[in-house]
């Protein structure tokens, strides 16, 4: 199956899984200027919260137009550079919270490998509004099995590449990644990558989604986790200044 994503795909998909938070900023940016005529804000101190409000409501609209729409991430020219090798006998995971964008790209980047794609998402545990929406609007790859995050159904080393795109975030407590990254060790053959892409909870976040950058976890703690589990490397590129690119050996 060939994947064409649409024009703007990507920021349509943040505008309708957080369409609360949009919601909920534009009410209180009404209330902010109808306050105007009721209340005698101090001129500075009206203009300042009302263009704070108008940057938190838009910059990451933006910002995620870029990285999603025109940076080129969903051509995975990135992963191409990896040269990450595509025989018969390479297996490969594709693990994601139930939001499923990336593995028919996969299968059309590595044809000759096979692809196992795992969901790990919990609705007790993870339960943000966003992934729950995104659920119901998510790809089905075939053969996509529900896990939990803490035990994933392989042999021990019998994995190649592990890929866990924009989706163990959704893991919020450092005890459960770290489980399900000693899952991921596991069954890695000793040779394999985890492949891992995120945003980080660092400064260009910061200036992008402003409070909302705490939803993301910073480098410190992704390596903590990583070291946690048994990984002995733990290298980073940034593709784009809001995103980063971990293969983890």
């Amino acid at each position: 199956m060939e994947i064409k994503r649409r024009n703007f795909q990507g920021v349509l998909n943040i505008l309708s899984f957080n369409r609360h938070f949009y919601v909920l900023g534009f009410i209180a940016l009404a209330l902010i200027i109808g306050s105007k005529f009721i209340f005698p804000w101090p001129n500075i101190l009206y203009w300042v919260v009302l263009l704070a409000f108008i940057y938190g409501l838009t910059m990451p609209l933006f910002v995620s137009t870029y990285v999603y729409d025109f940076s080129g991430f969903y051509n995975f020219d990135w992963l191409k550079k990896m040269n990450v090798e595509d025989t018969k006998d390479k297996f490969n995971l594709n693990i994601n919270a139930g939001f499923d964008e990336t593995s028919y790209i996969i299968e059309s980047i590595l044809p000759q490998s096979k692809i196992q794609v795992y969901d790990f998402y919990n609705a007790k545990q993870h339960t943000e509004p966003a992934i729950i929406r995104a659920r119901k609007v998510s790809l089905f790859y075939p053969n996509t099995q529900q896990i939990n995050s803490n035990s994933i159904p392989l042999n021990d080393n019998s994995v190649d590449n592990i890929f866990l795109l924009s989706a163990i975030h959704e893991i919020r407590r450092q005890d459960e990644k770290v489980q399900f990254l000693k899952e991921c060790r596991r069954v890695c053959k000793p040779n394999g990558n985890v492949i891992m892409v995120e945003h980080l909870r660092d400064f260009p976040n910061f200036v992008a989604f402003t409070i909302g950058f705490t939803h993301f976890f910073s480098k410190t703690i992704w390596k903590k986790a990583f070291e946690e589990a048994g990984f002995t490397s733990f290298k980073e590129t940034k593709f784009t200044p809001f995103m980063s690119i971990f293969n983890c050996k």
